[in-house]
């Protein structure tokens, strides 16, 4: 289930690396709102598709939704414009929930006492394939071009869809709604739960920040003081890669401790991270501040989710609806804005930019501390 759900979410950060290429042969404005709009198909599959978790068999469910993925990369591989490629974007990231299929499947199939650590463990390979998806991006695209990067991205999710269909066992739906009313509930629970609303809002300012530096990451590399190309910005996924202990040891973490203390040194990572972006402009820099931010944010979302699936046994596919939709939500708006702050006032911007969106998870956390004590 962690090698799946990598290969799935893998599909969504591709073209970071690769954007400067796409744009090189496809100069057009519209090619800048590509990561833009492959985390906007991200949030809306979430709140449309993962909800469907809870309603029909979830084995058969996860194959079908990578069968369509796999045409989705398809339509990306074939774009002649960047028109095309933006909506091709929308549809892989649509798709790509089939990650969040798994992970409240995952929660499903374990002990209560063991399920901090079994989603960590499944979030473990979902890192990896955020991380390693850039380092495996910019590699193809620098040396083949970016559009066999799309290709070779067809097997592996078909190959994905045959693993999934062999190794899964068949799941019982947890509930009889009608599909209509199956979205609206998702609300009754965003209204009805607190500790629901905090964990969304906090990992949503805390993924902004995160996409924040992705990102901008190949246009601050490809500057005159660095000199760097696609390759060089994927291989800061390898670095990046270290959080990936974050995951399972936070899961433990919150098993033992309770997850408000591990979210809350999430935070205060993710922030010292964007201090040092901001403050130590060197390469090396760059590497330790990408190193506390990968492992500030998997930390925080490992905890915050092991304080959502333990809200309704019965509604974990909707609860995970509303974490990482939100969560992706702000993903979109932390790239949009990104770009933005880039074009106005290059690496200071966008540092600060990062410090915002840290600082507002900070104040979540401190409004949300107050009001448990």
């Amino acid at each position: 289930m962690a090698v799946a759900a990598g290969l799935a979410v893998a599909n969504i950060y591709y073209n970071q690396p690769m954007l400067e290429l796409i744009e090189q042969e496809l100069p057009d404005r519209l090619a800048g709102a590509i990561p833009t709009a492959t985390q906007l198909g991200y949030a809306v599959g979430l709140f449309l598709l993962v909800p469907l978790g809870d309603l029909v068999e979830r084995r058969r469910l996860i194959v079908v939704q990578f069968a369509a993925l796999s045409v989705a990369l398809a339509l990306a591989a074939l774009a002649p414009n960047a028109m095309t490629l933006v909506v091709a974007s929308l549809a892989v990231g649509f798709l790509a929930t089939v990650a969040q299929q798994i992970i409240p499947f995952a929660a499903h199939l374990a002990s209560p006492e063991r399920r901090g650590a079994t989603v960590g463990t499944v979030m473990a390979g979902l890192l990896s394939g955020i991380l390693l998806s850039r380092t495996m991006a910019g590699f193809v695209a620098a040396h083949f071009g970016w559009r066999e990067m799309f290709w070779l991205s067809v097997p592996l999710s078909v190959a994905a869809a045959v693993l999934m269909g062999v190794v899964l066992p068949r799941s019982k739906p947890s509930s009889s709604m009608a599909y209509p009313r199956l979205l609206h509930s998702i609300w009754h629970l965003w209204r009805t739960l607190p500790a629901l609303r905090l964990a969304a809002l906090t990992q949503s300012a805390l993924f902004a920040a995160f996409t924040v530096f992705w990102t901008i990451l190949a246009f601050r590399l490809a500057e005159p003081r660095y000199g760097y190309g696609a390759e060089t910005a994927g291989l800061f996924g390898l670095v990046g890669a270290v959080g990936i202990l974050a995951a399972p040891l936070a899961g433990r973490f919150a098993d033992r401790s309770g997850a408000s203390r591990a979210v809350a040194l999430g935070v205060a990572v993710t922030l010292v991270a964007w201090v040092i972006f901001g403050l130590w402009t060197s390469l090396s820099g760059l590497v330790v501040g990408v190193i506390l931010l990968d492992f500030g944010i998997q930390a925080a979302l490992i905890s915050n989710q092991h304080i959502v699936f333990a809200l309704r046994q019965d509604a974990r596919a909707r609860l995970n609806t509303v974490l990482m939709g939100t969560m992706f939500l702000g993903g979109a708006v932390g790239s949009g804005a990104a770009t933005l702050a880039w074009q106005m006032g290059g690496w200071t911007f966008v540092s600060a930019l990062g410090v915002i969106f840290a600082t507002i998870a900070a104040g979540l956390q401190l409004a949300g501390s107050r009001r448990r004590a």
